[in-house]
C-alpha cells in the first residue's frame, strides 16, 4: 500500500491532511483492513474540542470497537454526516473517506507526527515484514 504524501501519520494509523489552519481526519488503508467489515462510525459533534493523543471517537466493525485519536487539538468544524448511514465507505476508500474536520489549535503539533514514508516503515514494522 502506498500512502497518501502531503498528509500526516499516528501510530495509532489515523492520518491528518491540513490546508491552512484546516485538519481533516480519517483512518488508514491498515487500520480499515486490520479491523474488517466496519459497521458504525461514532464521531463527535461540531464545536467538540480535541486534544492531541486523545480519543475523539470510535470505529466498530464486525471484529471489534476501535478508538479513534485526535493527530492534533482543535475543535471540529463538520463531521462526516454519509458515515453515520454508511460506514463501510470507510473499508472502500480509508483515504477518502474523512470523519472530522477541525480547525487546528496549535500546527506545530503535526511536526510530531509520521510522514507517509515514516508511516509504510512504521506498518512493515507491525505487520513483520
Amino acid at each position: 500500500m502506498v500512502y497518501p504524501t502531503g498528509r500526516k501519520y499516528t501510530k495509532e494509523h489515523e492520518w491528518i491532511q491540513t490546508s491552512g489552519s484546516t485538519g481533516v481526519i480519517g483512518i488508514t488503508d491498515y487500520a480499515q483492513e486490520s479491523l474488517g467489515d466496519i459497521v458504525f462510525v461514532e464521531l463527535p459533534k461540531v464545536g467538540t474540542e480535541l486534544a492531541a493523543g486523545k480519543t475523539f471517537g470510535t470505529v466498530e466493525s464486525v471484529k471489534a470497537v476501535s478508538d479513534l485519536y485526535a493527530p492534533a487539538s482543535g475543535t471540529v468544524i463538520e463531521v462526516n454526516a454519509e458515515l453515520a448511514t454508511s460506514p463501510e465507505k470507510v473499508n472502500k476508500d480509508p483515504h477518502g473517506a474523512w470523519m472530522v474536520k477541525i480547525a487546528l489549535k496549535n500546527p506545530k503539533e503535526l511536526d510530531a507526527l509520521m510522514s507517509a514514508a515514516d508511516y509504510e516503515k512504521f506498518v512493515a514494522e507491525e505487520a513483520g515484514h
